[in-house]
């Protein structure tokens, strides 16, 4: 399901849809795709709604990762439940596994799939235990698994369960009974509520492992470094220039890249190629730079996502951040944990950038200045909150 406009993750997603977001230098989708074919998933019906043609360029026929790709477009929004019900002809007759297109994860749902057979239910929802379960939808289980109580994003006092809904569900055939054609409609507000309500039996699967939808830049950055995680030995694809620096694995280095004088990366590290880093750079684990990056000397940039053609200025520092394409950030600045600055963006020398802040596409930001909150754009939506 790849349908939301991914407002939360504004400014990224103003001009990419939410799973064309890159993760360790890829489209986020391609990552899942590629998990689901080594899952042994070889059919993938793909629900497009919000600029809908980026995720097929992304993806293409599915060949590449080993998968034969169908692609269904909604005129109109239809829900969760209701994109699926759009797809009907390439999925009825047999069971089949829900993901929502923002997933980024590395759970066996083929052990998800086999034990919805098992069960025979009509619909199995994959749970998983996290810390904060308001923003999702919660359930109570009984020892067979059976779904006593389901509820969507819970206000304090409702928090009866620490489950949350993964939004991954294995469904029956029989499903599209109960789901109306044309229709907005939701798994979670409105179809699971009416199956309880009519005694339809519902199970639950008790998740392992890493799982996040790609909801806010914290999610976003947690799933950069699983997949850097996932880098298990130095990798260099092509030309690689060094000039005394250092390289601490593990590290994938793309082609014609430039490592200065006493430059150190610390793995685990990606860098795209064509980027040119300078001398005394510091970067450190849990980096992702994209291609063409220039960084200039005595930067240092920690546990963050760099896009393409980002310019870091000399002695400036990064942290926890997210820097989309274009941007220009000039010498002596310091941009603190938990930013995000949108495509086109130009900070000038020595601003100061405070934690959790967004600055929208194309805005500038002149000399010494301390930015303390969001700096939006009229020239593009200023709604930050919603799918």
């Amino acid at each position: 399901m790849c349908g939301g406009e991914g407002t939360r993750l504004r400014p990224l997603t103003f001009e990419r849809p939410k799973p064309c977001i890159p993760i360790v230098n890829r489209p986020s989708i391609q990552h899942l795709v590629s998990h689901l074919s080594n899952m042994g998933f070889r059919e993938v019906v793909m629900t497009l709604g919000y600029m809908g043609k980026d995720i097929e360029e992304a993806l293409g026929d599915g060949s590449l990762f080993g998968v034969d790709i169908k692609y269904v477009h909604e005129k109109t929004k239809l829900g969760t439940a209701g994109s699926v019900r759009n797809a009907k002809k390439y999925l009825d007759g047999q069971d089949f596994l829900v993901v929502g297109g923002d997933h980024v994860t590395d759970l066996n749902v083929l052990e998800f799939y086999r034990t919805h057979q098992k069960e025979k239910a009509i619909a199995t929802i994959g749970l998983i235990s996290i810390d904060d379960p308001s923003e999702y939808g919660i359930a109570e289980i009984d020892v067979s698994y059976e779904i006593q109580r389901f509820k969507e994003k819970p206000s304090p006092g409702e928090i009866f369960s620490n489950l949350a809904s993964t939004g991954m569900y294995v469904c029956s055939p029989e499903i599209f009974d109960h789901i109306p054609a044309g229709k907005k409609f939701d798994f979670a507000r409105d179809l699971f509520p009416h199956l309880m309500q009519e005694k339809i039996p519902l199970k639950g699967w008790l998740a392992r492992g890493n799982w996040t939808d790609v909801g806010s830049p914290h999610s976003l950055r947690q799933s950069d470094r699983w997949k850097l995680q996932d880098i298990a030995i130095t990798d260099i694809i092509g030309d690689l220039s060094m000039h005394g620096a250092h390289v601490q694995g593990p590290v994938q280095l793309g082609d014609s890249i430039t490592l200065g004088k006493n430059t150190r990366v610390i793995g685990p590290v990606a860098i795209g190629s064509g980027t040119t880093i300078g001398n005394n750079v510091l970067i450190g684990p849990y980096t992702s730079i994209g291609e063409k990056c220039i960084i200039r000397n005595n930067a240092k940039i920690f546990s963050s996502s760099l896009y393409n053609r980002v310019i870091i200025g000399g002695n400036t520092s990064i942290s926890g951040s997210i820097i989309d394409n274009d941007t220009h950030i000039g010498e002596g600045c310091s941009i603190e944990n938990d930013t995000v600055i949108g495509p086109r963006v130009v900070l000038r020398d020595h601003v100061v950038v405070h934690s959790k802040t967004r600055l929208w596409p194309e805005v500038v930001i002149g000399d010494n200045t301390i930015v303390k909150e969001h700096v939006l754009n009229d020239k593009f939506d200023l709604r930050c909150e919603g799918s």
